[in-house]
């Protein structure tokens, strides 16, 4: 635990065993703080993303995360 709280940018890249699991990599990656509307404003299409999911959203066509994850089953992630 030691190991990953001493991460930063020059040293982001951890590996490590946990023995009858298997082995992980930990890599840290640096917080965006790109406000929605500076992403939308560098990316058109997302701005038409964003605007047709809250369309949708209005016509009833949206599910909330609960739903969502009821939805799914194992097969799904086969």
């Amino acid at each position: 635990m030691e190991t990953i709280i001493n991460m930063n940018s020059e040293h982001s890249v951890r590996q490590f065993l946990i023995p009858g699991i298997g082995k992980f990599t930990v890599v840290l990656q640096e917080e965006d703080h790109l406000s929605i509307s500076s992403e939308v404003t560098a990316n058109p299409e997302l701005k038409n993303m964003i605007a047709g999911s809250r369309e949708e959203y209005k016509q009833g066509k949206g599910m909330s995360t609960t739903e969502l994850l009821k939805s799914l089953s194992p097969k799904d992630f086969a």
